[in-house]
């Protein structure tokens, strides 16, 4: 492993902004992958308030779902499962009763004159007696059958009513989503442009251990450059050549909104962009941003 001291030199270190940048974009691609194992919609341009709402309507639909459950199962499956349980399962006993009598006096029907009468009538009347029972039972049952289409009712209002709420809270999330479309879109695109890089010199020095000095030279402003008989790189690099499109600031402009660009007075930004016909996208100071068109005179325009 390279250590991170390199002949005595430190470390070059990354800019706070570039390690904020860096650990969005972490948590960013954890929050990706998580949305794609569990087959959520691909959502943008902004997936974090975007995935909250999304969330909230997934709770939402959950808790609608744990509604219908309970629902059907006290109206629909419990009524059912005592149907089976003591209706059907008692005329099932009265049926294999009424089968084991009628088989009874079946047999000793054909027996008949060589058993007693007696025996004959009373296996007769405990045949009539089951079958008597077993139609009761049966009847019974088919009596209820509103009942029954009361209870299929109860599953299908139960189904209309979570699907009506499904709909309702995808509808609202729908919505929300679209809103957060519409002002993305609405928005203008700021380019990412990178920060001018750091002049360092690399002179001699008499470290013992042959390491060497990397010293970034400090910042000069583009006013403080005018008033320097010999600017330095820093300063000479702060004030775009004119060969590209730049324009002169004529006013002061303090930025209001995140994204906007601001400057002084007789300021030089490199243009890069025009996003519409009120404003301009621009760098100055390594910062870029958008601005104001009737804040600057354009010194050299941008290509058509």
């Amino acid at each position: 492993l390279v250590s991170e001291k390199v002949g005595g030199a430190e470390g070059t270190k990354l800019d706070d902004d570039f390690k904020e940048m860096e650990k969005k974009v972490d948590l960013t691609s954890k929050a990706v992958t998580e949305v794609l194992t569990r087959t959520i919609e691909y959502l943008q341009p902004n997936p974090g308030d975007a995935l909250l709402d999304a969330g909230e309507s997934m709770k939402r639909l959950a808790e609608v779902k744990d509604s219908l459950d309970i629902e059907v199962k006290q109206n629909f499956i419990d009524p059912l499962q005592n149907l089976c349980d003591k209706d059907l399962k008692e005329i099932q006993h009265h049926l294999k009763k009424l089968e084991g009598r009628r088989l009874d006096f079946d047999y000793k029907k054909k027996r008949q004159g060589k058993i007693p009468d007696e025996e004959l009538r009373q296996a007769m009347e405990k045949f009539e007696e089951s079958k008597e029972v077993a139609e009761t039972s049966m009847h019974n049952l088919l009596e209820t059958d509103i009942e029954q289409v009361s209870q299929l009712s109860a599953l299908v209002d139960a189904q209309l009513d979570y699907h009506r709420q499904a709909v309702q809270i995808l509808d609202e999330l729908a919505e929300k989503l679209k809103r957060r479309m519409r002002e993305a879109s609405s928005r203008p695109k700021r380019e990412y442009k990178p920060k001018p890089r750091e002049t360092y010199d690399f002179g001699d020095t008499d470290q013992s251990n042959g390491g060497f000095s990397c010293n970034p030279t400090p910042k000069v402003s583009a006013s403080a450059s005018f008033r320097s008989d010999k600017p330095s790189r820093s300063s000479v690099r702060s004030i775009p050549p004119l060969d590209q499109p730049c324009c002169k600031a004529l006013y002061d402009f303090e930025p209001e909104n995140d994204g906007e660009l601001g400057f002084k007075e007789g300021d030089i930004i490199t243009l890069t962009n025009q996003i519409d016909e009120n404003w301009y996208e621009g760098m100055i100071h390594g910062q870029s941003g958008f601005f104001p068109l009737n804040y600057v005179e354009v010194l050299v325009p941008l290509p058509q």
